[in-house]
């Protein structure tokens, strides 16, 4: 494997992690009862209500950044 692919592979692995972890604490925050591993008992509501407010999370701050310049 080159080192480019190497790297490659390392930062999908590094931003993964780094969505579960933002999946994990929306789950929390929201009351999601979000589990490493199979959630096949939760609701579709539940499911999504965590990839919704994700998504909500990710505009917000993303807007924040964008009016103060950064």
């Amino acid at each position: 494997m080159s080192n480019s692919s190497s790297n490659s592979s390392k930062t999908k692995k590094e931003a993964q992690s780094a969505l579960d972890r933002f999946k994990m604490e929306v789950a929390s925050e929201i009351g999601v009862n979000l589990k490493e591993g199979y959630n096949g008992d939760l609701t579709s509501a539940e499911a999504g209500s965590v990839g919704g407010n994700m998504v909500k999370k990710m505009i917000r701050k993303q807007e924040e950044q964008m009016s103060s310049g950064n």
